[in-house]
């Protein structure tokens, strides 16, 4: 999968599946079985995730998205609810918690890009319900720090990125009361969209597996629907490509982190270091590089000088585009965006290490097929 691109012709791009004659197969044997949509594979997929990850229970949606909205959902999120969640994310982990009527409470991040502890810790209130953390481009957020003041909130990981990162040897999701992955193509595997919802409990489960099918109570040929549901089921063509992935993710996972440990060298060894900062980790996780993202370096917070190198990393950016390499930037500070800036008033100190990682990271590309003549090809 390429996305489109930002000038000409596409010679590296952000990301590349593996695809091989494994997922061609797969597909071929679900079309002419005649039955495309859930079945058969999606429960094959779901066992196979809950046990790479050490879950009772998985279940499969239609994306990352509608993981987090179900499990928003399950948790019983609505009005006058507050959620912590990161300053710097997609903007879906904040959507999920507005989409229930609950109010996405901001915290900013710390040196891993993941939500700061203290800062979370600040912002409890008599209303806070929630939290959020995630495990942004397939770094472990702090989850013993988090996890020693949230015993009384429910806890929501967001691991979109992160199939295959781990905190203290546990696999990430697996904190918190539920977890979240994504199986979009810039993923470690994709089943082209898709998520997945991980959790030990048996009623969130059978909430899970009701929410998904439109609020079906599952009986089969004249089924009840007692409660608003909505259509996030993954297909059997998905999750036959998905099937095929995982066999390969251990794959994955290694050539990937070989690839960032290039990127961390081949930018070590060169005047780039005095220009960019490399992705710091935590010696308590195993990253699972579902991006590479770097940020250029400074130590000011004056305003105009933040915007002076924003418009330089958005140059560097476009320049690679006309040459044919993408690259993008990190991800966004929903604080800046206008629905939530509208919304809620933000303005763009509140804060101050999202907004650097909003304007200041550049994401490069990477992937298994990845050679390192391509990794070095993005240095201008």
């Amino acid at each position: 999968m390429r996305s489109l691109p930002l000038h000409g012709t596409v010679k590296i791009p952000i990301t590349r599946p593996w695809f091989d004659s494994e997922e061609e197969k797969a597909v071929i044997e679900v079309l002419r079985s005649g039955w495309v949509a859930q079945g058969k594979n999606v429960a094959q997929l779901e066992e196979r995730i809950a046990n790479f990850v050490g879950r009772k229970y998985a279940v499969a949606v239609s994306s990352g998205t509608a993981a987090l909205h179900l499990a928003a959902l399950a948790a019983g999120l609505g009005p006058g609810d507050e959620v912590l969640v990161p300053a710097l994310t997609w903007i879906s982990t904040i959507n999920a918690v507005e989409c229930t009527g609950a109010t996405p409470v901001f915290c900013d991040i710390d040196h891993t890009f993941n939500i700061d502890p203290e800062f979370a810790k600040s912002r409890i209130t008599q209303k806070t319900r929630a939290m959020i953390p995630v495990h942004l481009f397939g770094q472990s957020a702090e989850m013993s720090a988090l996890m020693d003041f949230s015993k009384e909130m429910i806890v929501i990981e967001d691991a979109a990125c992160a199939l295959g990162a781990y905190y203290r040897n546990q696999h990430v999701g697996t904190f918190g009361q539920m977890g979240c992955f994504s199986f979009h193509p810039r993923k470690s595997i994709t089943t082209g969209e898709g998520g997945m919802l991980i959790t030990d409990d048996e009623n969130d489960y059978q909430t899970f597996l009701q929410l998904r099918n439109i609020g079906s109570d599952g009986t089969p040929l004249f089924p009840d629907f007692p409660v608003l549901g909505y259509n996030y089921r993954m297909t059997d063509l998905q999750a036959a490509i998905g099937l095929a992935q995982f066999q390969k993710l251990s794959s994955v996972l290694e050539m990937r982190r070989a690839c960032a440990s290039n990127y961390d060298e081949l930018i070590g060894n060169s005047a780039l270091k005095e220009w960019l900062e490399v992705p710091r980790t935590t010696p308590a996780g195993i990253h699972s590089y579902q991006s590479y993202v770097c940020q250029i370096k400074t130590g000011s917070h004056d305003m105009e000088a933040l915007r002076s190198l924003s418009e330089q990393r958005n140059n560097v950016i476009h320049a690679l585009a006309s040459d044919g390499i993408e690259t993008r930037q990190g991800t966004h500070a929903p604080h800046l965006l206008s629905y939530y800036r509208n919304k809620y008033g933000f303005k763009p100190t509140d804060y101050p290490n999202a907004l650097k990682a909003d304007w200041l990271t550049i994401a490069l590309p990477i992937f298994p097929q990845l050679t390192r003549v391509d990794q070095a090809a993005w240095q201008i």
